[in-house]
């Protein structure tokens, strides 16, 4: 029996499903907006998804800006340029459309737009102190799950380190996840973000945090991801998989925002701080590192991931059965040809210990690991990953 207590966080309201982008505009006025701003990046306006967004917001006299100028993994600077039009319009209704680097910088300048001071006050946990602006969250990729978490990251440039707010405001009133927007995103995107969303998953399933609920979620992520990902990635207009990678992402997402992640993810932040290495890339990269080290931490779960994951070892005893899980993700990311090792990111040697003490320094996460990790345990997962 599972003693802990289940709390569990989501977005007041989420829309999913194919043809759920046509909703917007009613939800939009539920929520009596009359002029709202949409975070985006430039990608995503030469998509055309836009305009598509656009479209109901005006049926229902509803007039949009845009601030196009995310980047991807977004610095301080660039969330404060965001908040800084968002002060000066005076809106009631934010978007955030694209992934999880638009909707997390719509998210930050939704509550500073509420809350005295800078950013900076806020990279923590709970700091947030009132609700921020309506927002609508709305993905055209299916990687960071951002619509449906309490987080929203932000790369601190001065310390070679992304950070988080990390607060319930953060959470959207309105989810809208549709498959189709995710049509535009070209195979390297698709697989990238793929990667990001089964990191989720399978550390949200094995987070010391995880409870029977979170792991409703996380289990049917590493299925439906597990099996469409590379048929995503190699056929983009294959809809089952458009929507399997939708939906599954969702998912871990909602396992992020009441589970947490681990320690694949600690390791990660230093490749994007320090190497600007993509969040995806870096975390596939080293999940079988950390995965492998994990498994003594929880062996049936992990076993039980090689099963979601369509691996036949019932007849292997279960120490076997999970380490059959890192050698299955691995073979995954394998077949999306992404960067294997460190050397081929230029990642030197001689950084692995200071990337290893910024690793060890992500509390926040490393408590959520199921099994204890030290400087020198992450010395040689990055010696591996070399």
């Amino acid at each position: 029996m599972d003693n802990k207590i289940i709390s569990f966080r989501s977005p007041h309201l989420i829309l999913a499903g194919v043809g759920s982008l046509e909703r917007l505009g009613e939800e939009a006025k539920a929520l009596e907006a009359k002029k709202g701003l949409l975070v985006t990046d430039k990608g995503v306006i030469a998509s055309g998804i836009v305009e598509k967004i656009q479209a109901p917001l005006k049926r229902e006299g509803i007039v949009i800006d845009i601030f196009d100028k995310v980047i991807s993994d977004p610095d301080i600077g660039c969330a404060e340029a965001c908040i800084e039009m968002a002060k000066r319009d005076r809106y009631d209704l934010i978007l955030g459309v694209g992934g999880g680097s638009s909707m997390d910088i719509a998210s930050v300048a939704s509550v500073m737009c509420t809350n005295p001071g800078t950013v900076q006050d806020y990279l923590g946990v709970n700091l947030v102190k009132n609700p921020g602006i309506p927002t609508i969250l709305i993905p055209t990729t299916a990687g960071t799950g951002a619509e449906a978490t309490p987080n929203a990251i932000l790369t601190d440039i001065e310390a070679k380190l992304k950070k988080a707010v990390v607060s319930p405001y953060i959470l959207p009133r309105v989810a809208i996840v549709d498959p189709l927007l995710t049509f535009s995103m070209p195979p390297t995107v698709t697989s990238s973000s793929g990667i990001d969303a089964l990191t989720h998953a399978i550390e949200c399933y094995t987070s010391n945090n995880a409870t029977i609920l979170t792991d409703l979620f996380a289990r049917e992520a590493i299925i439906l991801i597990g099996r469409s990902l590379r048929t995503a990635v190699a056929n983009g207009n294959n809809l089952p998989a458009r929507y399997d990678m939708s939906i599954g992402s969702l998912y871990a997402g909602i396992a992020i925002a009441n589970a947490g992640v681990t320690a694949v993810h600690a390791l990660a932040y230093p490749l994007g701080g320090q190497f600007n290495v993509a969040h995806g890339i870096a975390n596939g990269l080293l999940i079988p590192y950390v995965m492998e080290f994990n498994v003594l931490g929880d062996i049936p779960k992990f076993a039980q991931i090689a099963e979601f994951l369509g691996e036949k070892a019932e007849q292997l005893p279960l120490l076997e059965q999970a380490y059959r899980a890192p050698k299955t993700v691995k073979a995954i990311y394998r077949d999306l040809k992404i960067p294997q090792s460190l050397t081929e990111l230029k990642i030197p040697r001689e950084a692995i210990p200071e990337m290893a003490k910024a690793a060890a320094s992500v509390t926040r996460l490393m408590a959520n690991n199921p099994r204890e990790m030290t400087v020198e345990d992450i010395e040689r997962i990055y010696e591996k990953a070399l």
